[in-house]
């Protein structure tokens, strides 16, 4: 997952990153085939080089080398209202084939839910300000369910052009990256689609793992192997202490 998240980031990418694998996916890619890239975290760094994985947006690790540290007020303000970011990486308690998000409650009942979640965060403005956002998560049918216990952050809305009827002139989300495989969005319904499996997984598997039928691009690929020296510098080098890998 850290790897074909790390694949999504370009070269010169400003990214909005948060906590868990997307820190590891974005060092990775700037050790590796994007070395401009600038990361920002919420807490008010920008242009961070952490020197080991930093283990919440507010571990001084990332003042290291950073290139500015600023209040959160002018991270929001001036990153991502200002159009700045291009990429956003997202988790999420619950997803749906829209790419809507749910990081607040689990259950019907919102008074009364089964789990009560930590809210949104910064991911509201995340999913609606980048250029575009990928997402990561474990696939379970629980967390990929038909319809959303409650819906916190946008994604493509009600698919086709709603989300640009909301006032959006952002992409929003563009890839959905899990344990199984990677995902897109078709260009026009806007609905998930499967573009790849990862090495040994079958789509038996990953349709066992979906509350609704899923579409799939043709033809279907298999997410390319990480190359011995990528595994290297993630184990050995970026994660060490198995922070993130286990």
């Amino acid at each position: 997952m850290a790897i074909a998240a790390a694949r999504e980031i370009h070269d010169g990418d400003v990214v909005f990153v948060g906590v868990g694998l997307p820190n590891l996916a974005v060092n990775l890619a700037r050790r590796t085939h994007a070395p401009g890239a600038q990361l920002v975290y919420e807490s008010g760094v920008f242009g961070a080089r952490p020197l080991r994985q930093p283990l919440s947006i507010g571990d001084p690790s990332l003042a290291t080398g950073a290139l500015s540290i600023m209040p959160m007020t002018d991270t929001f303000s001036y990153f991502l209202q200002g159009g700045r970011i291009d990429v956003g990486f997202l988790g999420a308690a619950q997803i749906d084939r829209y790419g809507n998000l749910n990081t607040t409650v689990i259950g019907d009942d919102y008074d009364h839910p089964e789990v009560r979640l930590p809210g949104a965060g910064g991911a509201t403005e995340i999913s609606w300000l980048a250029k575009r956002t990928v997402i990561l998560l474990p696939q379970t049918r629980a967390k990929f369910p038909e319809r959303l216990d409650f819906r916190t952050s946008v994604g493509h809305h009600e698919g086709g052009t709603s989300r640009r009827a909301l006032g959006s002139d952002e992409k929003g989300p563009s890839r959905v990256i899990t344990n199984l495989g990677v995902y897109g969005f078709d260009d026009e319904t806007k609905e998930m689609e499967l573009e790849a499996l990862h090495p040994g997984v079958t789509f038996e598997e990953v349709e066992g793992e979906l509350g609704w039928k899923i579409r799939v691009r043709r033809p279907l690929a298999s997410t390319e192997a990480p190359p011995p020296d990528t595994l290297r510098l993630l184990r050995d080098e970026l994660d060490p202490m198995g922070v993130y890998l286990g």
